[in-house]
């Protein structure tokens, strides 16, 4: 329980907090999720009282930021025969983060279950909700799940069920979904898709409230303010390139399929046979814009620069923008559209951004993609889906 003001997100939790983690007495006794880093040592006390640490056969992470994740330490210290049950890319994590590298880990995929003894529980990965090692527990004999941040609230309740709740909660239920998981919406939809076939009856979220009352009311709230219904419509954004053997064509198309699943329209000119003004005009509309060109000595080709000379001068504040491009041996051309973009003053979309404002990490803008290899190929499709989810929710 943690009812200080609470530093979180470079925000203040006005109401407090609680980190939740929940002890499964099966036969194989299994800890799912922890608590935050500062109040280790009063974790493993407290959990001390109910089992010896050594009996604990299993610890579920389900996502590894230090306020789920930060007693792992502690308690693996005193549940030294505990197996620690995670995604590989957590269990990475961990290791480095803990030093934990000499403990066994149990890697989970999508879909697996794992025998706690009388228990079965059930992994679903859920990445980045909200950041890209996350996954969600559920038991199938008791209909429990147990999806970390997921279905949280930010209030340090007594009272631990919201059946019980002695005050207003739903708001906080909402601001905490936009806060938090509305950058991430595809993944909510993708989540939402993973768990409708689940007989759940109650979530235990590792913040706030457990929901064993109208646990099905709350799914759905995460269903509409997920959907694009509950979006401002339409969003609109224009794809320009130049490309000298067709790979940053490919690459272009890439983007669209992106665009297209997160609900956004697109329009796509080539400006070897594109009339600049009529572009120009098509971008003033638009919500955003991606530029796009191979690299030839070290610089952009055909008629980006012109295009983006154009540009300067025109009211672009609110909008948009992101650069990408094909190579062979360097690569340079996204740079300099890069700059132009920022100089003309568009809300440039970059890796600072996006881990400042989503917690993405993979380098999807700008877009450098070499040839048109498949993977690179596949990346452009993901930078698509979350350019257009960025131009969406804002």
């Amino acid at each position: 329980m943690d009812d200080r003001k609470v530093p979180f997100h470079r925000l203040i939790l006005e109401r407090g907090t609680t980190y939740n983690s929940y002890l499964l007495m099966t036969e194989k006794p299994t800890v799912i999720d922890t608590v935050d880093i500062e109040f280790g040592k009063e974790y493993v006390d407290n959990l001390s009282k109910i089992i010896d640490p050594e009996n604990i056969e299993y610890i579920v992470i389900n996502h590894v930021e230090p306020d789920h994740a930060g007693a792992l330490p502690a308690l693996a210290a005193k549940a030294k025969n505990a197996k620690i049950v995670t995604t590989k890319l957590a269990s990475e994590l961990l290791k480095d983060m803990f030093k934990l590298h000499n403990r066994e880990f149990a890697i989970i995929k999508d879909g697996d279950t794992l025998d706690i003894g009388g228990k079965t529980l059930s992994f679903f990965e859920t990445p980045y909700l909200h950041t890209e090692e996350t996954m969600i527990t559920y038991v199938n004999e008791n209909k429990i799940l147990f999806p970390c941040d997921i279905f949280s609230t930010h209030i340090a309740n007594y009272e631990l069920f919201n059946d019980l709740a002695k005050g207003e909660y739903i708001e906080d239920f909402k601001v905490y979904y936009r806060l938090i998981m509305a950058p991430h919406r595809p993944y909510v939809r993708d989540m939402l898709e993973k768990i409708k076939k689940l007989n759940i009856e109650v979530i235990a979220p590792s913040h706030g409230y457990i929901l064993r009352e109208n646990t099905a009311k709350f799914i759905q709230m995460y269903d509409e303010m997920s959907s694009l219904a509950a979006l401002k419509q339409p969003k609109k954004v224009t794809i320009v390139y130049s490309t000298m053997t067709g790979n940053t064509a490919k690459i272009a198309q890439k983007l669209v399929q992106g665009l297209e699943s997160a609900g956004v329209e697109t329009s796509v000119f080539n400006l070897k046979n594109s009339d600049l003004a009529e572009v120009r005009k098509k971008i003033t509309e638009s919500d955003g814009i991606l530029v796009g060109s191979s690299t030839r000595y070290a610089d952009m080709v055909g008629n980006v620069e012109e295009l983006l000379k154009l540009l300067e001068g025109e009211e672009v504040k609110n909008k948009f923008a992101a650069a990408f491009g094909s190579y062979g041996w360097s690569g340079e051309a996204i740079m300099h559209i890069e700059n132009y973009l920022d100089k003309i003053g568009f809300n440039v979309i970059n890796q600072k951004y996006l881990i400042g404002s989503a917690g993405i990490d993979i380098p999807l803008f700008p877009l450098r993609i070499k040839f048109a290899r498949q993977e690179g190929l596949e990346l452009a499709e993901e930078a698509g889906r979350v350019f257009g989810e960025q131009v969406l929710t804002h």
